[in-house]
C-alpha cells in the first residue's frame, strides 16, 4: 500500500455507491508503515471488518482469503489492496469474495505489478488489467480497470468490480472519479530524486526512469455491458 493507492481508494469511495458492511482483506498494519495502509478510517462508523491471516493492528478475524468464516452473502463491499500477490491460490481467493459478497456488491481489488519481490510473508503472482477483467468477467457485470505509470511497466493495476445487482456507475460517477483521481492520487517524488532521474533521462533516455517520473500517470477503461438507467 502507498500514498497513490490510498488516493484511489479514496476517490473511489467519494464516487461510487459503496454498500456495507465492509471487509478487508489484509487488513494488518505492518509495524512502521504509513498511515496510508488504514482503509478503515475512509469509511467512519461502518460495519467494518479487517482479515488477516495472522493477528496484530487492524485485524479483526484471522482467516486466510481462501476460507473465509464469513456468511455466504452477508457483505456488501470487499477491499483488497496489495493483498491478491501473496495469496498462493488466488483464484481459490475470488471465488470466495464472491460467495460472501450480496448480489449488490462490489469489489475493490488493487496489486502491484512492477514492484519488487516482498514478503508477507511470501510473493507469489502479478497481475495485468487484463487479468483482473478475466478472473472478475463472468461474475461482475462492470467493472472499472485502472492502472498507474508507464503503459508497459505498470507500477499498480485496480479494479472496482460491481455485481449484478449492485449500484452501476453512471457518466456523471465516473466524471467524479477522474476529478476525485486528480485530487487524491498522488505519489510526488521529492524534488532532489526528480532531479535526479529527469537528469538519467536526459543523459541514458527516458526508459529506465519512466517508472519512477510517469508514477502519477494513470488511465482507466469501463468493461462490461452499459446499463441505460445508469447512462
Amino acid at each position: 500500500m502507498n500514498q497513490f493507492l490510498r488516493g484511489m481508494m479514496r476517490a473511489v469511495a467519494e464516487s461510487f455507491h459503496l454498500p456495507g458492511p465492509f471487509l478487508e482483506i489484509g487488513s494488518m498494519q505492518v509495524e512502521g508503515a504509513s498511515d496510508d495502509i488504514n482503509l478503515r478510517s475512509l469509511f467512519p462508523g461502518s460495519d467494518y471488518t479487517g482479515v488477516d491471516f495472522r493477528a496484530g493492528p487492524g485485524v479483526d478475524c484471522v482467516a486466510s482469503v481462501e476460507n473465509l468464516p464469513q456468511t455466504s452473502g452477508s457483505v456488501g463491499t470487499v477491499l483488497a489492496l496489495s493483498t491478491f500477490e501473496h495469496v498462493q491460490r488466488f483464484w481459490l481467493g475470488f471465488d470466495e469474495v464472491r460467495r460472501v459478497l450480496r448480489p449488490d456488491g462490489v469489489f475493490v481489488v488493487a496489486s502491484p505489478f512492477y514492484f519488487h519481490v516482498h514478503g508477507y510473508p511470501s510473493d507469489y503472482w502479478r497481475f495485468t488489467p487484463e487479468a483482473f477483467d478475466f478472473m472478475l468477467r463472468d461474475h461482475y457485470p462492470r467493472r472499472l480497470l485502472g492502472w498507474h505509470g508507464p503503459a508497459r511497466r505498470m507500477a499498480n493495476v485496480w479494479s472496482v468490480a460491481f455485481r449484478e445487482k449492485a449500484r452501476m456507475p453512471t457518466e456523471s460517477d465516473l466524471d467524479t472519479y477522474r476529478r476525485k483521481m486528480a485530487e487524491h492520487a498522488r505519489e510526488p517524488l521529492p524534488w532532489l530524486k526528480r532531479l535526479k532521474y529527469q537528469a538519467g533521462r536526459v543523459l541514458c533516455g527516458k526508459r529506465p526512469f519512466a517508472p519512477h517520473l510517469d508514477r502519477e500517470k494513470w488511465d482507466m477503461e469501463m468493461r462490461g455491458p452499459v446499463d441505460a438507467k445508469a447512462a
